[in-house]
């Protein structure tokens, strides 16, 4: 497959070999690429600003505005950090601020309903979880991302008795 190039979006034919890493496509471009046109401008406009006149901006003005740029950028940083990582021990479910590990006996179901902004895994102490690395945005690409899940957690949760 090519850079860039769509995945096959057909039913999986059977769990991925692991580890894999599941992220949402759209939310990473738009928030890095928001994150680079914020830095550009806040640099051009410090760069630009008059350093004489009535109110002449110093240094430390234009370093500040810097720095908030800086800062919006790193905001963007951590909305395109999601993700989700399935390896021989278990799950890794990365989200805006909080990650979480999840052994495979922990997951129960994983569902992605009509409606919901992302994947939710049932856990075995009757909690879910969002899983933010799956967004409904992605179409087919998300519904293929559920179905290997979903497939994973079968093959992995399997016991000798097959229950």
């Amino acid at each position: 497959m090519s850079i860039g190039e769509e995945p096959p979006v057909g039913p999986p034919v059977g769990p991925p070999a692991l580890p894999v890493t599941w992220r949402p496509r759209r939310t990473r471009v738009v928030a890095y690429a928001v994150a680079a046109a914020v830095l550009v401008t806040v640099v051009v406009v410090a760069l630009a600003l008059p350093s004489s006149g009535v109110r002449p901006f110093s240094v430390i003005d234009r370093v500040g505005l810097i720095l908030v740029g800086v800062a919006i950028a790193c905001v963007l940083g951590v909305m395109a950090r999601p993700r989700i990582t399935a390896a021989e021990s278990g799950l890794t479910v990365v989200n805006l601020v909080r990650t979480h590990q999840l052994e495979w006996a922990q997951v129960v179901d994983v569902h992605l309903n009509d409606g919901e902004p992302w994947l939710v895994l049932d856990t075995s102490d009757g909690e879910t979880l969002s899983a933010m690395g799956v967004q409904a945005s992605g179409g087919a690409r998300a519904r293929r991302a559920t179905a290997e899940l979903a497939a994973l957690v079968t093959a992995q949760t399997r016991t000798e008795r097959d229950d």
